[in-house]
């Protein structure tokens, strides 16, 4: 059975365009089109909706900051190509498309020891190495040593794509990648309590 993008919304429960965003980030399998239509079928569609909410309680830090993107567009920026997230791009764009200035609290940002990347509320990439940061003339910040610890290519399986040799990468990777992760922010930069018992 196939279901249109508003019948999909619908059975998730969200709007229309925050299930698109899914859609152009190339994160969802076996679409087909029917004319202007783009369909997705129902086992995808649920597979999304009994996605585990990240454990963020086994992070070890009291609160984690979230980076919040859209789908990926061109850029008008000498250092990347692209800002946001696609499937279609490689780590190497992948990781300048989300590594940027952002107005946040930078030393928070640092001590949740990962910055999980969402994308309608799916954890579709994460990124490390947040311990140093530099502050420009606008008051926002960069994390010049971030990397790529991995993403996400299909969020219906999911399929992981591990980008890191450092140790204890792989760890976060499994425990944050394809899962759920709500947040609400004004901006990109979310803050979010674990529930970390001290």
């Amino acid at each position: 059975m196939l279901l249109t993008t508003g019948q999909a919304a619908e059975e998730l429960g969200c709007a229309v365009t925050t299930f698109r965003r899914l859609v152009h980030a190339g994160l969802l399998p076996g679409l087909s089109h029917r004319g202007v239509r783009v369909m997705i079928p129902l086992h995808v569609v649920q597979a999304l909706s009994t996605r585990p909410e990240a454990p963020l309680d086994r992070l070890g830090a009291e609160e984690i900051a979230v980076l919040r993107v859209d789908v990926a567009r061109p850029a008008d920026d000498p250092d990347r190509d692209w800002i946001g997230f696609a499937t279609s791009l490689t780590p190497d764009d992948l990781l300048k498309a989300l590594r940027g200035w952002w107005r946040c609290d930078a030393a928070s940002v640092a001590a949740g020891g990962v910055l999980p990347v969402t994308l309608s509320g799916y954890v579709v990439a994460a990124l490390a190495g947040l311990q140093r940061w530099e502050k420009n003339d606008q008051g926002r910040r960069t994390f010049p040593d971030a990397r790529l610890i991995g993403y996400v290519t299909d969020l219906a399986a999911p399929r992981l794509t591990m980008t890191s040799s450092v140790d204890g990468d792989r760890h976060l990777a499994d425990l944050l990648l394809g899962k759920r992760l709500a947040s609400h922010s004004g901006g990109a930069i979310a803050y979010i309590p674990t529930n970390t018992v001290g």
